[in-house]
Order: C-alpha cells, then structure tokens, then sequence
C-alpha cells in the first residue's frame, strides 16, 4: 500500500555550491498518484531509508513477459509514480542515481530492457536510463546509475513541483520460443529487490 513517509538526503557536491550537510529538518515524501500496468493500485510502496539518505520503491506486480498464457500487452510493462517532495526550508535538492534491482528467466538470444526517466512536473530537464538484459540469464540483476554533478537537475529553491519517476520492462519477443514464458521483473516478493533512489542536497 501507497504510503506517505519521509525521506533525508545525503551531500554531494554541486557545481554553484559547495556540499550542503544533510538538513535536521526531514524531507518528507507524499506519493500522490501511481500510473501504468507495472503497478496496480496496491501494489507499489515507498519507504524511507535508514540512513536517511534515500528513498526505495518496492513493486510486486511488476514483470514483463512472453509465453504460452500471457496476453501480447504482457510484453511491456511500466509504473509512473507522482511524488510531492517537501523540503526544509533553505535547501533544494536532486536525485543523485538510482539502484535498479530485479529478476529475469530469458533463453538465449532473448533480450530484454529496462528503462526510468524522472524528472520535475513543468520542467524541461529529463534524466533517461536505459539497460540491456541478454539470455541466457536466470537470475537477479542489478544496474547502478549516478548523474554527474554538472548533469544533476536540482529543484529551482521555492518552486513547488512534484516528482515524477517513470520506469519501463520490456521482453523483446522476436527471439523468444513461445512455447515457454521468459520474463524480466521488478517484483520484490521477498522485500529485497527495492529500487533507490539517492537524493542530493544543495542550499539556497
């Protein structure tokens, strides 16, 4: 269940201001709206880190696939997640990367991608993400992205706009024996498989 939770950050370094220390105010996350096959209403959760320096999304209805019983929409999947992020006053902030964690069942020759874009409701600035999974492969995967400091989008200081993090799996079928089902999730039923996203801070 969509909760609303609260989230630090940690500091890096920007390009206008040196590294700001984490503010001892909280940052605090409302999630205000969830969109897309991906994640059902019920079925995407946003929990705060315990080191305050991120925030994790964990899905359970997340998985793109092809197979004997799946329908042709089954080979792509995506969840859009609308979050308010409120912050102390005297400081922005910006994501500072994301950890991508997940299954995947492909026969050799099956590819599949997994794709995020984020970005500030109204503003031009886009971060994309996109990754390659080749079978053979039965097992866990993990992508790891940081932004560099001079690409970071950080949040003009007193502009009020929600985030949006967008996120995408699709299983490429043309390779695929559809006599048996290969899939890519982001399906976290064991609670480990959270995707995290770092936030930076700067000072106004």
């Amino acid at each position: 269940m969509l909760n609303a939770l609260t989230a630090g950050a940690m500091a890096v370094s920007s390009l206008t201001a040196p590294a700001a220390p984490p503010p001892t105010t909280e940052m605090v996350i409302d999630v205000v709206k969830t969109n897309g096959t991906g994640c059902p209403p019920g079925t995407a959760e946003v929990i705060v880190s315990p080191d305050n320096k991120a925030f994790t999304v964990s899905y359970s209805e997340f998985v793109a696939q092809v197979g004997p019983e799946t329908a042709a929409t089954d080979v792509r999947k995506n969840c859009q997640l609308l979050l308010n992020v409120l912050v102390p006053d005297g400081y922005t902030y910006a994501v500072a990367g994301v950890d991508y964690r997940g299954y995947a069942n492909l026969q050799k020759g099956v590819t599949a991608t997994e794709s995020a874009f984020y970005y500030f409701q109204g503003e031009s600035h886009t971060t994309e993400i996109k990754h390659e999974l080749a079978g053979y492969l039965a097992d866990e995967w993990q992508h790891s992205d940081r932004v560099p400091v001079e690409s970071m989008s950080f949040l003009d200081c007193d502009n009020k706009r929600y985030l949006s993090v967008n996120t995408e799996l699709k299983v490429d079928p043309a390779n695929a024996d559809r006599s048996v089902t290969n899939w890519v999730a982001m399906d976290s039923a064991d609670g480990d498989l959270e995707t995290t996203y770092h936030v930076a801070w700067k000072r106004c």
